[in-house]
């Protein structure tokens, strides 16, 4: 699904209707690109794909097979593997808000199954456990009977969307004793940048989660922008899309076939280091290298006659940058930071990316390209956004990195010199006061 969107700083409103464990929400733009419509299932429906099960080792031997190469695991980075779920206690964006309405929306983030469904009462989205009490059928199944309510297509049982509390039970009469008893687990929702935020995380009754706006970029929450993006599910674990995304090396050699690239001359290698700002991990260049010779083997380069020169080693760097964008005062292009999101500057815009876990399997992809500008610029730019962009940049280049994050089989793994990107974003997992999403079933769910 494909989406653009004009956008000033919204006022910072929040539903926090929650119970103890509750979820992430994201805001999505309103204008919907026709041509993606089809697009709509695989966005909103998560594959239900059955997760992998960590157990003890098999009583009976494993047949023999083809050897695997020695390597290291990710017992070093020892909650960094376990978060195959990701980390509680953020906000996570996943769905466009106009494709929320009266029918309910099953998807999934971070493991936890939610259904998502538009409160006639007063239009804001609410967001619920999507599994009944009573016998386990997905409420996202179920009817919309009364206003304000979601009822389970099995026998009734009809919920409050704002609070999760049992209003009615069809089938067993208006005197149902089992009404006020039980209640659904519902998650703090806040609508940004056309996105649905859903909070994944531990909120007191009474009390309201932390602000969407904490686990927003600040330049998106205090700017005036238009906006491109699109969201799916892909195949791959969470923490491969992130680290292919803040990864140093591929983007020199798997993307130099993207059209993306085709007039731009991308570097052979660099020397690169990684630095911490504001929270962000941010690569900066220090050598640039665009061409090299390497013994026995021959030259490599990725100049050709038509391709112009990069852009310089950081977006301010030809003091042509955004006025927002200089402000920000960048040492180098791409910065990654918690829960898993990925901001790459240029010096007229910036590209955005979510990595939201879904499952063991599965990420959800969240893209967005931003421009801080009105008026004419604005409309220029959903108009290219429309015309190449979309296809070029969101299509073609960024599906080279889901092919390598679907393919890729890691751990073992023999790291490169390149790789202090990988091993740097691990270390700021260890050290930071995170949450581990748990891998097993808990109460309610």
């Amino acid at each position: 699904m494909t989406e653009l969107r004009d956008a000033v700083p919204p006022a910072p409103t929040v539903d926090a209707a929650h119970t103890a464990h509750t979820a992430h929400t994201a805001d999505t733009t309103d204008t919907a690109d026709a041509r993606d419509t089809a697009d709509t299932a695989a966005a909103v429906f998560a594959p239900r794909r059955p997760a992998r099960r960590r157990g003890p080792a098999r009583e009976a031997p494993l047949p023999p097979g083809p050897p695997v190469q020695a390597g290291a695991d990710w017992s070093a980075w020892s909650t960094y593997d376990a978060a195959e779920l990701g980390f509680r206690n953020y906000w996570y964006p996943t769905v466009f808000a106009h494709q929320v309405g009266r029918k309910p929306v099953p998807l999934t983030v971070a493991g936890e199954r939610v259904v998502l469904v538009r409160d006639d009462r007063d239009g804001s989205i609410r967001a619920l456990h999507d599994r009944c009490p009573h016998r386990g059928v997905p409420l996202s199944l179920g009817r919309r009977q009364f206003p304000g309510t979601i009822s389970c297509p099995y026998h009734g049982w009809t919920y409050d969307l704002q609070d999760g509390g049992l209003k009615a039970v069809i089938t067993d009469g208006p005197d149902s004793p089992i009404c006020g008893r039980v209640k659904v687990a519902t998650y703090p929702v806040a609508e940004r940048l056309g996105l649905v935020f859903l909070y994944i995380g531990d909120v007191e009754d009474g009390a309201a989660p932390p602000p969407v706006e904490r686990d927003i970029p600040a330049e998106l929450n205090d700017n005036s922008l238009v906006l491109g993006g699109r969201t799916e599910i892909r195949d791959g674990n969470w923490r491969f899309a992130a680290e292919n995304g803040f990864d140093e090396g591929h983007a020199k050699y798997l993307h130099n076939t993207a059209l993306w690239r085709l007039f731009k001359v991308m570097p052979t290698w660099n020397m690169t280091r990684v630095v911490e700002k504001d929270g962000w991990l941010i690569r900066v260049q220090d050598e640039v290298h665009w061409d090299a010779e390497f013994p026995g083997v021959g030259t490599f380069t990725n100049r050709r006659w038509w391709k112009r020169m990069p852009l310089p080693d950081r977006p301010g760097g030809n003091g042509d940058a955004n006025p927002v964008i200089a402000g920000l005062d960048l040492p180098g292009f791409v910065s990654i930071r918690l829960p898993g999101l990925l901001r790459v500057a240029y010096p007229q815009f910036i590209h955005y990316e979510w990595y939201v876990p879904v499952d063991a399997d599965h990420v959800r992809y969240v893209q967005l390209m931003v421009r801080f500008e009105r008026s004419w610029r604005a409309r220029l730019f959903q108009a290219k956004y429309l015309a190449a962009i979309r296809w070029l940049f969101h299509g073609q280049f960024t599906a080279q990195d889901a092919w390598m994050v679907d393919v890729m089989d890691a751990p073992p793994e023999r790291l490169y010199r390149p790789d202090l990107s990988l091993t740097a974003w691990r270390r700021h997992v260890e050290q930071a006061d995170v949450v581990v999403q748990p891998t097993e079933k808990r109460k309610g769910h």
